[in-house]
């Protein structure tokens, strides 16, 4: 095998592979801005993340998420926030999942709040299932 042959057979390899792979998509209806705080396990299942409010208190970080689902059918979501600190690693023991539903063409607000003073940004990680 010449070099040619070797460096085409790795390019048609790695395309393959990076073919697999995909980035990770979002509900279109989701302003990129928010989708940035977003870490989605799966699919949307058309639920979309439409609006995210963050205010400091008291020199603590509290978070809003208006939670909409787009389509006629529940889904059920699970989540919980991760909140980071100015170099991005995660502040306090971080939260446990929950649980909730949102009802085909409803919309659900989220609330939380940092564990520190420490925590300067955060992620809504969701996972959502269809009933």
């Amino acid at each position: 095998m010449t070099p040619r042959m070797t460096l085409a057979a790795l390019c048609t390899a790695l395309l393959a592979f990076a073919g697999g792979a995909q980035a990770q998509q979002h509900d279109p209806a989701t302003p990129i801005a928010v989708a940035s705080k977003v870490a989605l396990r799966g699919e949307a299942n058309n639920i979309a993340v439409r609006e995210m409010r963050l205010v400091r208190k008291n020199d603590i970080l509290t978070v809003q998420a208006d939670l909409a689902n787009m389509g006629r059918s529940d889904r059920t979501v699970f989540y919980r926030f991760r909140w980071l600190d100015n170099v991005g690693n995660q502040v306090g023991d971080g939260e446990s999942w929950k649980q909730m539903t949102v009802l085909g063409l409803g919309q659900q607000t989220v609330k939380s709040v940092a564990p520190t003073a420490a925590a300067i940004d955060l992620r809504l990680e969701m996972n959502v299932e269809t009933r």
